[in-house]
């Protein structure tokens, strides 16, 4: 087992804490498919943290076409409306008791995702998000993962240093973000395989694989 001495735990959300991802694949898939685009499955997971106004401009380009700033903006209001109406509670397995282990224990937890500050509260139920000092949502960054802002600032906001902070992501732009601040990176394979995870400092198949295999100490000074 290795040891991971650490004062603060930053989680990313979708796919980490909540089993989301599906949600967000089956809202982007209907509405580009609305306006003529079929986005795939791996297009949609490799952008995970993206702001969504930047996935609309990136697949819109991967497909050779050309959209107005108002007509990105007016596809992510109807996926954002869409994934509000089917988005339900769901949780990654092990992952609501290990955030509450932790917090029995004394680190500081904090999050940061790529979901709008309005989605959050339908998303967590309050003794989860309660559990959280420092809350970096979509909403409260001018440039999103894999731009190291959204760790930055959760890092300002926490007035941690860099060595007394580790991330647990399980995407390629929320593992490239965390890196890029500088920070410990562990990832979870639970949206892709091993093989795009690449760049964390170590990967796991699971929570339960993470908990069986890292030991979560605070420093004593």
């Amino acid at each position: 087992m290795k040891t991971i001495f650490t004062r603060s735990v930053i989680f990313d959300m979708d796919g980490v804490i909540t089993n989301t991802m599906p949600d967000h694949y089956r809202c982007w898939h209907a509405i580009f498919l609305k306006h003529g685009l079929p986005a795939t499955r791996l297009q949609v997971y490799l952008r995970e943290g993206q702001k969504g106004i930047e996935s609309v401009y990136e697949i819109f380009a991967e497909h050779g076409k050309k959209i107005t700033t108002a007509e990105a903006e007016q596809i992510l209001k109807e996926k954002e409306h869409l994934f509000k109406k089917i988005v339900k509670q769901k949780f990654i397995i092990g992952a609501r008791s290990l955030l509450k282990s932790l917090a029995h224990q004394g680190f500081r937890l904090s999050l940061v995702t790529g979901t709008s500050r309005h989605e959050l509260h339908k998303i967590l139920p309050d003794d989860i998000y309660n559990l959280f000092t420092v809350t970096i949502t979509g909403s409260d960054v001018r440039r999103g993962k894999p731009h190291p802002e959204p760790y930055l600032t959760c890092l300002k906001k926490l007035k941690a240093k860099k060595d007394d902070v580790v991330v647990i992501e399980n995407a390629p732009f929320g593992i490239l973000s965390a890196k890029r601040a500088g920070l410990r990176c562990l990832a979870l394979q639970t949206s892709l395989p091993k093989k795009y995870l690449k760049k964390a400092d170590n990967v796991f198949r699971s929570i339960k694989d993470l908990k069986r295999n890292i030991n979560f100490v605070k420093p004593s000074t």
